[in-house]
């Protein structure tokens, strides 16, 4: 048993190893690099943004990129890099809320389904009815419903991916409740509680991380949807759904204004993808012997 609670936490010289065969990925090392910029552009959004995003000087409208202005100007004259910036730091905070917030409803139906054979059909039919909605359409609905504004889209996106991570949970604690070192804990009297911690969550690290990459991209993906269609923050706020849906009135005239924002999206978003992939590839016994 000993053995077996151990065995999932890593050592400093096996994170390392791990960190190495993850980096040796060309596809996860270019995904880790974008994150990296974007955290980077996101923390010090003030200082390295050339201008005020929300300062209009209409003198300046609609001016396409150039040394002074690198991403053009926007129909009232701010700068679209700067509001890229800003917009991205907006985007990284919803995603890592909703990382945070889903996985702490999903993880906890998850084991609560898993574990307890009585809670199970309750849950797993709660699950399956929230996950019978697409996904932007419940957060629509939610959005709506609740009112548009920030906590109201972190919550609202939550709850439409907490059902994924919980269905993941659920299927792996129902094959770690069967395995013999955690029988051998409830025949020695471990408690309950100590036991779906010790024994069953520290051995769903893996899938647990895996599906909170996907989580992040899909939860930046959506805030962006949200915001192009008018449910998102306030529309003063920049935000890359935003900046989308205002440039579209100047297709063909101005189309700076919707391609660096939709660039930002697009790069974000395929590089979380790319480094859930591998951690998938890496943590995934099935797949190790392929690598």
């Amino acid at each position: 048993m000993t053995h077996s609670i151990t065995s999932s936490a890593k050592t400093p010289s096996e994170s390392m190893q791990f960190i190495k065969r993850l980096l040796k990925r060309k596809t996860v090392a270019f995904g880790l690099f974008i994150l990296v910029i974007f955290t980077l552009l996101a923390l010090l959004a003030p200082w390295v943004s050339p201008y005020n995003p929300y300062k209009l000087s209409i003198v300046n409208r609609l001016k396409p990129p150039s040394e002074l202005f690198w991403f053009g100007t926007d129909e009232f004259g701010r700068d679209v890099f700067s509001r890229t910036i800003y917009a991205g730091r907006l985007s990284l905070l919803v995603g890592f809320a909703v990382v945070i917030l889903s996985s702490l409803i999903g993880v906890t139906m998850g084991l609560l389904a898993g574990f307890f054979p009585k809670l199970d059909a309750p849950i797993a039919r709660l699950i399956d009815a929230m996950m019978a909605f697409p996904d932007i359409l419940l957060a629509i609905a939610l959005v709506a419903a609740l009112g548009p504004s920030l906590a109201t889209v972190i919550v609202a996106l939550s709850i439409v991916y907490a059902p994924r991570l919980a269905r993941v949970v659920r299927a792996s604690t129902l094959v770690i409740r069967e395995l013999p070192y955690v029988e051998a804990a409830v025949s020695m009297g471990v408690s309950t509680r100590n036991i779906m911690i010790r024994h069953v969550l520290r051995n769903l690290l893996s899938p647990i991380l895996v599906q909170g990459t996907f989580l992040f991209a899909s939860a930046m993906l959506a805030e962006a949807g949200l915001s192009f269609l008018g449910l998102g923050v306030s529309p003063e706020i920049p935000t890359w759904g935003t900046m989308i849906s205002s440039g579209r009135q100047y297709v063909g005239q101005a189309d700076w204004m919707t391609l660096f924002p939709g660039i930002a999206i697009i790069l974000s978003v395929l590089s979380l993808q790319m480094v859930g992939d591998g951690f998938r590839d890496l943590l995934d016994p099935r797949l190790k012997k392929d690598l």
